[in-house]
């Protein structure tokens, strides 16, 4: 079945069943590959895009479910990785083995776009659904906190 989605404010008409998740259709169809398969079952966070602005695991949300909202990837954060986020994750040098990191990266942009300025608390509790193997949470919290101080100046 053929349908719309609209994918870092382009449109792209793609062909799969309706109940396709997300994911393999950003990946394999469409040739996004930033976001990640994790678990599959979402639970790691490695997969999150945004839906309308809202983190969301795309492992596991029907592709024609966002027909007519808008998916933000992370190629679509910024085209040339200027995003705070992306600045602030190179200068805490957050990324070990880096697979969940683009997961974790839209979780916080989710996060900062609601609360400019969170506390530690905050930012654990709305990052709570992204696992990362290395363990470099502090690093992302700190991540977290130098965004929203580049975000603001």
């Amino acid at each position: 079945m053929a349908f719309k989605l609209t994918i870092n404010g382009t449109d792209h008409e793609v062909d799969v069943e309706p109940e396709t998740p997300l994911l393999w259709v950003l990946r394999d169809t469409v040739g996004l590959t930033g976001t990640k398969f994790g678990c599959g079952i979402a639970q790691c966070g490695a997969c999150t895009v945004h839906l309308d602005g809202q983190p969301v695991r795309s492992c596991s949300t029907a592709a024609a479910s966002a027909v007519g909202r808008e998916i933000t990837t992370i190629e679509g954060l910024s085209p040339d990785s200027s995003h705070p986020l992306q600045r602030a994750w190179v200068e805490h040098t957050v990324p070990q083995c880096g697979y969940c990191q683009s997961g974790q990266i839209m979780s916080a942009a989710a996060l900062l776009s609601r609360n400019p300025n969170p506390s530690d608390s905050e930012i654990d509790a709305a990052m709570a659904g992204n696992l990362c193997r290395c363990g470099t949470y502090s690093r992302i919290r700190a991540a977290i906190h130098r965004a929203a101080e580049i975000a603001e100046s």
